[in-house]
């Protein structure tokens, strides 16, 4: 038997074959009754739209590029779960496009890369003002930043410093000499990242209103392996006991096999507060902040969606907030 093309579905719901295009499309502009109709007429007939046809007539790819550090962590994980709900949807597939080293966003800066040949166009955490100032970046798509913030673009961010400052007044109500965890992401010179930045902005904002300094700091690259060696090097230094903010709840998790390694009882010996509120922070009790990671990137792909269905207004910023969950570990 022959495939069900488009045209026996708009026979069978008695509908044009561009009202039933605008169905798989998911259009706004076709009516409750009539959608129904289509989408009874693609179940009884089972079919499955040919997605090179659909490319072809309509002038487009439906597919979103992706570009974001790298997609090894849980963060980024969620964060894609989020971004690929939407647009799988909404029928667009994504290409996603990890900046691993220099030569590769440089290359992303040019004209001629397959990421500026889709439909849309995803940022993820890098700031990206400067470039977008200088008009190095090409954005002619409908361009949406997630878990960043810049003027003139749609944006899907987390509000970091505010959850800074929570761990801050918190850890400050705490007994103990104080320690903090940062992330050190900078990939570059051109491409950088405000996140980590923003925490430390406000944790130390709440240190200082509280009347509490920090006795040491430590910077870790985002893995697991350097998260387990400058836990060693803080638990090696650290006057017992003690509180210790770790930036990203990968340093925590880390900061919390150390400290059971030798013993030490984490909430009493070392009390430890993440940030992230991954998966796996419940089992362990961890004390964290938790963030709407797949929210958030679920609302980025929203906006983006509501560009490339034709809205044309000014750009719009969503802002998330962390709240604490306290948990054993602190």
């Amino acid at each position: 038997m022959r495939k069900p093309t488009i045209q026996d579905v708009a026979r069978r719901a008695g509908v044009g074959v561009g009202t039933v295009s605008r169905v798989l499309n998911n259009h706004a502009a076709v009516k409750g009754a009539t959608r129904e109709l289509v989408l009874q007429a693609i179940a009884d007939l089972d079919y499955t739209p040919n997605p090179h046809a659909r490319r072809i007539a309509g002038g487009k790819s439906y597919t979103i590029s992706v570009l974001l550090p790298v997609v090894t962590t849980e963060f980024y994980v969620r964060l894609l779960d989020g971004l690929e709900s939407a647009f799988q949807e909404a029928r667009y597939d994504v290409a996603i496009f990890p900046l691993l080293d220099r030569s590769r966003l440089e290359r992303y800066l040019g004209s001629h890369t397959l990421a500026y040949q889709a439909d849309g166009l995803v940022m993820v955490t890098y700031n990206l003002t400067q470039l977008f100032n200088e008009r190095r970046l090409r954005n002619q798509q409908p361009t949406v930043l997630v878990d960043a913030y810049a003027e003139g673009v749609d944006c899907a961010f987390m509000d970091n410093v505010t959850g800074g400052r929570l761990a801050g007044e918190y850890a400050a109500r705490l007994p103990g000499e104080l320690y903090a965890i940062w992330v050190e992401t900078e990939l570059d010179q051109l491409f950088t990242t405000r996140v980590f930045e923003e925490r430390r902005a406000g944790f130390r904002a709440a240190l200082q209103g509280s009347g509490r300094t920090l006795r040491a700091e430590f910077t870790a690259s985002f893995d697991a392996l350097a998260a387990r060696n400058v836990a060693t090097a803080l638990l090696d230094e650290a006057q017992l006991p003690c509180t210790v903010f770790a930036s990203a709840d990968l340093l925590a998790g880390a900061l919390l096999d150390e400290a059971r390694g030798r013993g030490l009882t984490p909430g009493e010996d070392v009390r430890v507060i993440g940030f992230d509120d991954q998966p796996w922070a419940a089992a362990r009790g961890l004390t964290t902040l938790h963030q709407p990671v797949e929210q958030m990137g679920h609302e980025a792909a929203q906006l983006l969606l509501s560009r490339l269905g034709g809205y044309r207004g000014p750009a719009r910023a969503r802002r998330f907030e962390p709240h604490l969950i306290v948990r054993d570990t602190a």
